[in-house]
């Protein structure tokens, strides 16, 4: 699935091809964008080199997050959390191996969920995406994810995408980072290799 080549900028709705476990708790699957900031020549990485892309939830008073969403029949899922990063918070990037599983209950209908988290380190960010008109999107801190975070288990899976990250060692960062100026992300090359 080529997402940056999609023609309609319409995220999918509907539960007719949603995937649930075994026990009948719907699979949804999402994202920890994240980007290294101020990486030049080679780097320890440390939680301060890193920062993450939190959005708005569609309901007002409910907090940041990171983008999830349902997983899907028709897709592997790494695609489905591609796909739901883009739709909703507009970035398109790598993603990695999986941080986690985890189960929770809704607060709003006590429905039971399965949910899985994918680093995504970001290469590129989009003007339009399907949930603009819907959602923020801000780069933030890990320090400050912490705090605005508004799930339990999406601070979990930040936690152990730090951990990651910091444990990895040196990052060695050609200039080819994305540049953000007033809001707009202009995108050259990036080569990060880890020692």
């Amino acid at each position: 699935m080529d997402l940056k080549n999609m023609i309609t900028l319409v995220s999918r709705t509907g539960r007719h091809k949603q995937r649930y476990n075994f026990q009948g708790h719907r699979q949804v699957v999402g994202c920890v964008p994240y980007r290294y900031k101020g990486v030049n020549g080679k780097s320890i990485v440390d939680e301060d080199a890193i920062e993450v892309l939190v959005i708005s939830s569609q309901r007002k008073g409910k907090g940041m997050l990171f983008p999830k969403g349902g997983w899907e029949k028709d897709e592997s899922i790494k695609e489905a959390a591609l796909r739901e990063t883009m739709e909703e918070a507009g970035v398109l990037g790598d993603v990695e191996s999986e941080l986690g599983k985890w189960s929770f209950k809704s607060n709003n209908n006590n429905n039971c969920y399965e949910g899985r988290m994918f680093p995504l380190l970001v290469k590129e960010q989009l003007e339009s995406w399907p949930e603009k008109d819907v959602r923020q999107r801000i780069w933030i801190s890990v320090r400050e994810a912490r705090k605005v975070c508004h799930y339990w288990w999406m601070k979990e899976a930040l936690e152990l995408l730090v951990n990651r990250l910091t444990s990895q060692g040196v990052v060695e960062a050609k200039k080819e980072s994305c540049l953000c100026q007033e809001g707009i992300l202009t995108r050259s090359s990036k080569f990060l290799k880890v020692f």
